[in-house]
């Protein structure tokens, strides 16, 4: 039946599950081990081989030319253009937006090895039970839904949906269905199955009370299942057929089902390989637009926008474009939702829908192509609030024009970083005709009244020289490290010269640490296993950075070696001028250290290192 393929089974869905299990570090080796990351990201993407490593176009960003490279020396991928790097679990939990336990479930049941169980208490496996039933109960709840749209008797909802230019491949993809018009039909449905009263009560689904029995939430409803982001159906939305209050009707929040941290259409935007979600106010909104090619649409579920929202959000993205009605309420929605966008990082663009309301209205009026053309002149949601915030203000008023400014001047104080603000005085200025100089000075008095920022003297080469000479120093550390695990013979070459003490990057000297221990225990390094160690996907890129500094190619072994015994000074001297910074004077010990450092970078500058 066509069911099973809407709504997928447990087996299919459960990965992952509500707890994430611990796992040994030699468990997560294993399961990595045996993945090769070339076979596993070659069914994503498609890769030819150049030499010792294979390239393809980056599925994380747009390219033309291949950036991305799978090396399988070392385990990792890592791309030129945007930095996404990492190992196979790190290329799991990007692509597939997967938690570390869902690719290492993943992972495992491709190579076979089997997991060990999370241990639960009584009350733990009590709850585990009930959610499972209440999951259970969703499920058959959408799948008769879905037959009965399909039926006589829902022909009404089936022409509405019809009505609405959704084709039935659409209706299949997002599980639509017919609540039927007899306001029991689904509660005796569910008896017919087993299910207690006491459950289906706390399912939301049903009504149960001493005069009419038990009878159904929704009923003769045009049926839209909302599902988690594992494609659990959690809760339904439901317009009415005719007439009737309230018009839309959504589950009310359940064990299974919390409006504030789910978002309608997530489970397939998941997904999605464009680089921002496209935020909706409705269901149709998110359907139309799937319809239309934007499968990264979702929407909140009949309540606004909140903190939740944004930190589930945030797994999956870095940039949210609101796409909210073009009326007065879509407006004030939009403007609540920006700072808690904001608050947690994601950078926010608001889309133009006028001269129609709302996403759905618009794609059937200009099509998809004029969509994705306002998608690519999306205003900046600073300069969308100041553009509302105009509208308060007489500005054929000399009092109320300057008013306006000072507010905008206030609210520039935001920035805290002084770029940043000056670019967005920059584009203030620009855009109102105020005049660079003029804002920014307002700007800065504002500061300097409140005490909000110290006024900066620029430097005069227009250069921070210290931060210039960090940036390098870095470079320096990371380039070393690549060599290491390229040529492991240089191990040998650097032996008594250079140790992860002397790497001063807090990440780097980490890494450095378990590089150097690999190799003096195994005789070999494991540079995919090292990402292994760190949990947040940024650092698992730079580590991957690491691994993949740019090496210019050097045409001679003589040149080569003179660009190691460089590169060793530069991170020696270096050590010992953080030792400078950092030794406690009373610390003969370390104070000694830093002496024999100095005596041994002296004899290394007149030392001759060979990559033999």
């Amino acid at each position: 039946m066509i069911i099973s393929d809407a709504f997928p089974t447990q087996s299919a869905i459960g990965k992952g599950g509500v707890h994430t299990p611990f796992y040994s570090d030699e468990l997560i080796e294993e399961v990595r081990s045996r993945n090769d990351i070339v076979d596993v990201i070659g069914g994503y993407v498609r890769l030819r081989k150049k030499g010792n490593t294979y390239f393809g176009l980056c599925p994380f960003h747009n390219e033309k030319t291949g950036s991305f490279s799978v090396s399988p020396n070392k385990q990792m991928y890592y791309c030129f253009g945007c930095g996404a790097g990492g190992n196979v679990f790190t290329f799991l939990m990007q692509y597939e937006n997967y938690t570390f336990g869902e690719a290492m479930q993943a992972l495992a049941d491709r190579a076979g090895v089997e997991l060990p169980k999370q241990e639960m208490t009584s009350a733990q496996r009590r709850e585990a039970d009930r959610r499972a039933r209440l999951l259970e109960i969703n499920k058959e709840a959408a799948k008769y839904f879905y037959t009965l749209l399909r039926s006589p008797r829902g022909q009404r909802a089936y022409q509405y949906f019809a009505g609405r230019e959704l084709s039935d491949e659409t209706m299949k993809k997002f599980g639509l269905g017919y609540s039927d018009q007899y306001s029991d039909d689904l509660y005796r449905y569910l008896r017919s199955k087993g299910y207690e009263d006491e459950i289906l009560k706390e399912s939301g689904l049903v009504t149960i009370d001493e005069v009419r029995g038990g009878h159904d939430k929704f009923w003769n409803r045009a049926m839209f299942p909302i599902m988690d982001v594992h494609n659990h159906v959690i809760g339904f939305g439901g317009r009415v057929m005719g007439e009737g209050e309230p018009k839309y009707l959504n589950s009310p929040e359940t064990k299974i089902f919390d409006k504030s941290r789910n978002l309608y259409g997530l489970n397939l935007a998941r997904s999605t390989r464009k680089p921002q979600l496209l935020l909706c106010e409705g269901y149709m909104d998110v359907i139309a637009l799937h319809q239309a090619g934007f499968d990264n649409a979702v929407a909140s579920l009949g309540t606004a926008l909140t903190s939740g929202h944004a930190n589930l959000l945030k797994r999956y993205t870095k940039e949210v474009y609101l796409t909210y009605d073009s009326d007065g309420a879509g407006v004030k929605a939009a403007l609540r939702a920006i700072p808690i966008l904001k608050e947690v990082g994601i950078i926010t663009k608001v889309i133009n829908m006028r001269p129609y309301k709302d996403p759905d209205e618009f794609i059937k009026a200009l099509g998809a192509e004029e969509y994705q053309n306002r998608i690519d002149h999306a205003e900046n949601s600073f300069l969308f609030e100041i553009r509302i915030l105009e509208e308060s203000y007489d500005m054929s008023d000399p009092e109320s024009k300057t008013a306006f400014y000072n507010e905008i001047a206030r609210r520039l104080l935001s920035f805290t970083e002084e770029l940043e603000r000056n670019n967005y005085i920059e584009a203030v200025a620009e855009k109102y005709q105020i005049g660079f100089d003029n804002l920014r000075r307002l700007v800065n008095n504002l500061a300097v009244k409140g005490g909000a920022v110290r006024q900066h003297t620029p430097l005069k080469s227009g250069i921070n020289e210290k931060k210039k000479k960090e940036d390098g120093m870095k470079q320096s550390q990371k380039l070393l490290l690549t060599w290491l695990i390229e040529d492991t013979r240089l191990f040998a070459s650097i032996k008594g010269l250079v140790t992860a003490e002397d790497f001063t990057e807090d990440l780097y000297h980490k890494v450095a640490e378990e590089l150097f221990s690999q190799y003096e225990r195994d005789g070999q390094v494991n540079p995919a296993q090292i990402i292994s160690l760190f949990h947040e996907e940024e650092e698992q890129k730079e580590v991957a950075a690491l691994f993949n500094a740019r090496i210019h190619e050097v045409e001679t072994k003589a040149d080569m070696e003179k660009a190691l015994k460089e590169t060793i000074i530069r991170i020696k001297q270096n050590s010992i001028d953080y030792q400078a910074r950092n030794v406690n004077p009373t610390d003969l010990t370390a104070m000694m250290k830093m002496v024999e450092d100095k005596r041994a970078l002296e004899a290394l500058e007149k030392l001759h290192i060979s990559i033999d």
